[in-house]
């Protein structure tokens, strides 16, 4: 439930108000995802759809190509957030044909901001 002031879960001074589960956008809620996507997804802008669609969703980390054809990319975020990019990355950009998406979930780094990696 929120408060009249819109606010949900903090009492304004670093605090909760209670409310189970009110802390959802802290770094308790921060998860890593590490990612390899494979099938024709380079040369199809998939690296700049990725990163795009991580800044929509307010996801942060990188997205690189690698040798072997396959992009690879670490997403951290909140759960929801980086859980909702993981899915995107089965389709892609729109040019993409995406025949795989591994993912492991490991422990946050703190990374913020997103960038192409070379």
């Amino acid at each position: 439930m929120s408060d009249n002031t819109g606010h949900n879960g903090t009492d304004g001074h670093g605090g909760t108000d209670g409310e189970e589960g009110a802390e959802t956008d802290d770094l308790g809620d921060r998860v890593r995802a590490h990612v390899f996507v494979s099938g024709r997804v380079q040369g199809v802008h998939y690296r700049a759809n990725t990163r795009d669609a991580a800044r929509e969703r307010g996801v942060d980390g990188w997205v690189r190509n690698r040798d072997d054809g396959r992009v690879e990319a670490a997403f951290e975020g909140p759960r929801a957030a980086v859980e909702g990019l993981v899915e995107w990355c089965h389709t892609g950009s729109p040019s993409a044909i995406v025949d795989d998406v591994s993912v492991e979930y490991v422990d946050p780094e703190g990374k913020t901001g997103f960038e192409i990696r070379r």
